[in-house]
Formats: structure tokens, C-alpha cells, sequence
């Protein structure tokens, strides 16, 4: 332990550590510049332990599989945090509850609670992301957000305590919550209802469907790119201003889901953000609209 202090100039750590870690190998996009640092913990304590000896100087960005991120090419600049799967574990509670680590996949999180017959959460199977991620980013799906259904969440703050807040703590709001900067979601506590777990898995069958017809999943993408304007489709105000199909470098808009860009397999972040922007002045010169990223663009230019 001694010795990667030595050796990274970080504080001591039981879980790895990695300069220059590639982010590209597993965000959704596949581009984009790597870590200054990359740390993986081995558990709760080690993340505290990490945090509290880091220098308060150091930036830190938790990053779960990069479903709704755009890592700038020139990477990003301190500590990024990835949870391994020793954060995901999942357990079932009494009251309709469902236990979930932050590295948990939504998916996951779901069919946990389908095979215990806990109903309400099967929009979670809707969202490609980590519980962590969702909780920071009031994650939504099929007229559902986990605003609806979290009754509280750990979080490591960036100078290393641990803290559980409840729910109207996060002071959630569409696709925003007040999760500090630096800190991690370690778990979360969803509650949901009594249901027969037929019913629940037909609901989730029925969103993987949906889904599958409507979005471009076997694509390089980020997800929604931009948040929905009141009263408005964001989807639509993209395809009105006729940006369906349209190309910047190898970044494209979806042709299934205008409100999906794509990395046709050379883009860089540099092309996709770009193309974000296009669409953006776009549909305001058709709408006078001004639509406001939902993805999280992090990093520094090439």
C-alpha cells in the first residue's frame, strides 16, 4: 500500500489505482480522453479512507458505465471513481424494499425486485445505467423517476465521510439533484409496492420492447441527449428543424431517435459534442427553443 503511495503520489488505497486510465474502453460513446487517475475501491471504508487523505485540491468525478457522458478527448483532470462489483450488491427488505449498491445496473435492480414481487420499479429497466448514477441524476423512464420511489442514499463525501440522506434531502428536480460535487453514491434504498411477479415481468417485457423499436441500443450512443423542453418532445423539436440523419465527422443524429446521437465508429468527442451544438442552434432558428443538454460533458478539450 505504501508502495502506490509512492509510485502515484495518491493516498494509500486497497483497490487499484491506474494513471492515464482509458474511460473510452467503457463509456457508451467509446471516445473520449482517459483519466488523470482512475480508481476502482475495494469497498466503503477504502473510498472513505481515499477521500479523506485526498488532496482537497484534486477534483473527483464518480463515473458509473457512461450511458448519458461525453468525455472531452483531452480527458479529464484528477480522480474519476468507479465502483467495482463489489458495490453491487442487491438485497430484498421488509416493506417492499429493494437494497441496492451503486454499481448496480437498473436491470439488475429490477428483476431483483420482480422476483420478489415488488411493483414500481420496473422502469429501472428502462434505464442503462448504475443505481448511483440514477439517484445523482433523478434518472426517469415511462412516467416514472427514482424521485418517485428512493427513500434514502449513502453518499461518500469528497472529503471522505459517510452519510445517509434521505430523499427530500436530494432536493430532486427533472434530471438534477443535489448530490454534491465530488461525492459518490454508495447505495440506495428504493421502496415500491405489493405485486404479482407476472404482471411486474410482462411490464418490464413490454418496456425492453419498446425500447428495442425505438432507440438505437446497438448503436455507440449516450442516451437522451437533451432534456425535454415543457411541454415539448425534445425528439421532435430535433426532427422538425431537420436534423434526422445529420453528420459531423462521425457523429450522427439517430435516424430511429432523433434526440440519440450516434459514433459511427471514428467520432471523435470533439464531433459529437460539435454535432450537440449544431442541433441546438438549429432547432433554435426553427423553434426559438433552446434546448438544454441532458448528457454530462465532462473533460478537457483535445
Amino acid at each position: 500500500m505504501n508502495a502506490a503511495k509512492t509510485l502515484t503520489g495518491l493516498p494509500p488505497l486497497e483497490g487499484s489505482v491506474k494513471r492515464g486510465g482509458s474511460l473510452a474502453d467503457f463509456i457508451w460513446f467509446r471516445c473520449g480522453g482517459p483519466a488523470e487517475w482512475l480508481v476502482r475501491p475495494s469497498d466503503i471504508e477504502d473510498l472513505s479512507h481515499f477521500l479523506s487523505q485526498l488532496d482537497p485540491a484534486i477534483p473527483v468525478l464518480p463515473v458509473g458505465v457512461g450511458s448519458n457522458l461525453i468525455v472531452r478527448d483531452g480527458g479529464v483532470r484528477g480522480v474519476v471513481i468507479r465502483l467495482p462489483k463489489s458495490f453491487a450488491e442487491i438485497g430484498v427488505e421488509a416493506g417492499s424494499r429493494v437494497r441496492a449498491g451503486g454499481a448496480a445496473m437498473g436491470i439488475t435492480v429490477a428483476t431483483k425486485a420482480r422476483e420478489a414481487g415488488i411493483a414500481g420499479l420496473e422502469f429501472l429497466r428502462g434505464i442503462p445505467g448504475t443505481a448511483g448514477g440514477a439517484v445523482r441524476m433523478n434518472a426517469g423512464a415511462y412516467g416514472r423517476d427514482v424521485s418517485d420511489i428512493l427513500v434514502e442514499a449513502k453518499l461518500v463525501l469528497r472529503d471522505g465521510s459517510v452519510e445517509t440522506w434521505p430523499s427530500e434531502n436530494l432536493e430532486y428536480t427533472y434530471r438534477h439533484s443535489a448530490v454534491p460535487q465530488g461525492a459518490i453514491v454508495v447505495e440506495a434504498l428504493f421502496e415500491g409496492t405489493p405485486g404479482d411477479p407476472a404482471d411486474i415481468g410482462a411490464e418490464m417485457d413490454r418496456i425492453a420492447a419498446e425500447r428495442e423499436a425505438s432507440q438505437p441500443l446497438r448503436s455507440r450512443t449516450g442516451g437522451s441527449t437533451f432534456k425535454n423542453p415543457d411541454g415539448e418532445k425534445a425528439w421532435q423539436l430535433v426532427d422538425a428543424a431537420g436534423c434526422r440523419g445529420l453528420r459531423i465527422g462521425g457523429a450522427q443524429v439517430s435516424e430511429k431517435h432523433t434526440n440519440f446521437l450516434i459514433n459511427t465508429g471514428e467520432a471523435s468527442s470533439a464531433d459529437i459534442e460539435e454535432l450537440g451544438e449544431e442541433v441546438r442552434r438549429r432547432v433554435f432558428e426553427e423553434s426559438g427553443i433552446e434546448l438544454e443538454w441532458e448528457i454530462q460533458r465532462v473533460g478537457d478539450p483535445a
